[in-house]
């Protein structure tokens, strides 16, 4: 027993001067003892997830010596989501796993990921995320000193009510719809003939029970964390449009970092966002990313199939066949002759291009 006492002080001893010799070599080598993180929701979301696994792989793939702090629930912002591109192109925050919708007051490309109907199917989004469009995204970022990294998820948005089971978009007339307040949601919801109402989640919440606001739009893996199913009775998967993450780093900072460092947050970002967006497509995807996860990453999901969740606790999902997903394109098509200029007609053009490859 003595033995064995002495081996564990012996070795517990070793792996603390080896974290202290870890944290001297990067001091010396002027790395900060904490890299500041941005992340909008709560580390129980696939999003958050995302970034803990980051965070993770960082400190792995640099051997310990750059050290990743995720800050969830945009804390370092006091819940001021909207200003995260902001403060990580001044330095402020080093980095962020951000939403195309967050950044999208400040780089307007990324709206092209938010023209209602557009892209609808994981094929679609991969072909312009990793085509001449998503890179035309990432270039508009690096001109607002911003670096992005890779890719991840939080899912195309779907509708939820209590009221009524969305299948036209007659369906939508006087549905009060809590949205995000991007403008081009409100446009996209008040063409269907809905009244979209702007307001952070906590009030939503409130007015769900209230009765005051009927439904809202969210992806799958938000809805299932905030329960649902307690204020909705009806589910509509329509892919209406979808909000990618985007890992990025301020680009000053990036750029002082020595090439082996920098390749090695880029792999843990590739590798991170793989992983993220498994999460956000898993058991909607004829099973492709749960195996992801278990083959690549050794990771069974606690929710593999989210539409049977949904279904069995009580809830009434829906499917838009392709003739009613054609009608609600024909509902929203003023919405997207007003938002296409505004985005870029060179970008939507590239990103049309890319879905037909």
């Amino acid at each position: 027993m003595k033995n064995r006492k002495e081996t564990l002080r012996a070795a517990a001893v070793l792996v603390a001067g080896l974290i202290f010799l870890t944290t001297a070599v990067a001091q010396a080598a002027g790395y900060k003892k904490e890299y500041k993180m941005q992340v909008t929701v709560g580390p129980k979301f696939y999003w958050g997830m995302g970034a803990t696994k980051f965070a993770e792989l960082v400190r792995e793939k640099t051997n310990g010596q750059i050290n990743i702090k995720p800050y969830f629930g945009s804390a370092l912002l006091k819940g001021a989501q909207l200003k995260s591109s902001q403060m990580v192109a001044k330095g402020v925050i080093d980095c962020a796993l951000d939403s195309t919708i967050n950044i999208s007051p400040v780089i307007p490309e990324a709206n092209i990921f938010h023209l209602p109907f557009f892209l609808n199917t994981f094929e679609n989004l991969d072909k312009v995320k990793y085509g001449a469009a998503g890179a035309a995204v990432f270039s508009a970022m690096e001109k607002k000193r911003l670096t992005p990294l890779a890719w991840a998820e939080n899912g195309f948005r779907q509708i939820t009510n209590s009221k009524i089971a969305i299948k036209t978009p007659d369906d939508m007339k006087g549905l009060r719809i809590r949205v995000v307040g991007n403008p081009m949601f409100l446009d996209t919801f008040r063409a269907l003939g809905a009244d979209p109402v702007n307001m952070n989640w906590g009030d939503a919440v409130a007015g769900f029970q209230q009765g005051v606001v009927d439904g809202q739009e969210n992806p799958v893996g938000v809805l299932i964390p905030v329960q649902i199913h307690q204020y909705h009775q009806y589910a509509t998967l329509w892919n209406y449009l979808v909000d990618p993450l985007i890992f990025y780093w301020n680009q000053r900072q990036w750029k002082k970092f020595p090439a082996d460092i920098r390749e090695a947050i880029l792999a843990a970002a590739k590798e991170a966002g793989r992983f993220e967006t498994a999460l956000a497509r898993a058991g909607l995807d004829g099973g492709v990313s749960l195996d992801i996860l278990k083959n690549e990453f050794g990771y069974t999901m606690a929710v593999p199939d989210p539409v049977a969740y949904m279904t069995g606790k009580g809830m009434t999902v829906n499917t838009l066949t392709e003739d009613q997903r054609r009608a609600f394109i024909r509902a929203t098509l003023p919405v997207k002759e007003k938002w296409v200029p505004k985005i870029g007609a060179d970008l939507y053009e590239k990103a049309v291009a890319d879905m037909k490859k």
